[in-house]
């Protein structure tokens, strides 16, 4: 396994609420960590689009390591960058060492919380398309989003409640150690042209293109929808 030491950032993260900067703290909530010593912020990501989006959105310039994950083949890109005035910024607005289970509420503006969800989808949520075997020609998607914090993802239904209006259901089988928030697609309509309001938004373009994909199928229905 590659081993990559710890970066300065070339340039300091600006703390400054912006669509890019809440999407950075959605990615981080998910795929970021924070270390032990007060200073230090990791993200990991399989999508070497995803680590250059999160650098892009802060701003900043670290060095890219590799590592194979464990005993696959798969290549995992990771970067780490000391910023002790960011990691308090981030401290304050609800981000911990270890967070995977006790993460809660982030402190996010709600003008900008679509485009920290756009985030915390890229990092850790899924889009499922698929025709249902029961009923010919019914295309069915499910749109839904996974935290091993039931507090989380409860905060994240809640505020999505909020802004747009729509409930979804929260699953979390005992046989797993994940909890997933998902959204049917008469919901799902309603939430992804919220969460891609623009064509230029940040997002990883391979989910966004399987979104589009799949909204397409819809369009011209009594739910016809397409992203922007």
């Amino acid at each position: 396994m590659y081993k990559i030491k710890y970066m300065k950032a070339k340039m300091k993260v600006e703390i400054k609420w912006s669509p890019n900067f809440a999407y950075a703290l959605g990615l981080l909530a998910t795929d970021g960590s924070l270390s032990i010593d007060n200073r230090h912020i990791d993200f990991t990501s399989k999508d070497i689009e995803q680590i250059k989006n999160f650098m892009q959105c802060l701003k900043i310039e670290v060095a890219v390591g590799y590592k194979k994950s464990g005993t696959s083949s798969s290549i995992t890109a990771r970067i780490q960058f000391s910023d002790v005035n960011f990691y308090r910024f981030l401290e304050s607005i609800g981000f911990m060492p270890r967070k995977s289970k006790i993460i809660r509420e982030i402190k996010i503006p709600d003008i900008y919380f679509r485009d920290f969800l756009r985030g915390h989808f890229d990092g850790d949520g899924s889009f499922y398309p698929y025709y249902d075997k029961r009923w010919k020609s019914s295309f069915i998607f499910y749109t839904s989003f996974t935290s091993a914090s039931k507090i989380h993802i409860m905060w994240i239904q809640k505020k999505i409640n909020a802004l747009v209006g729509i409930h979804g259901y929260i699953d979390a089988p005992p046989s797993i150690s994940v909890i997933q928030l998902k959204y049917a697609k008469r919901e799902s309509l309603k939430l992804l042209p919220y969460m891609y309001y623009n064509e230029k938004v940040v997002c990883l373009s391979r989910k966004r293109n399987k979104i589009k994909a799949a909204m397409r199928k819809c369009a011209g229905g009594e739910m016809g929808n397409t992203l922007p």
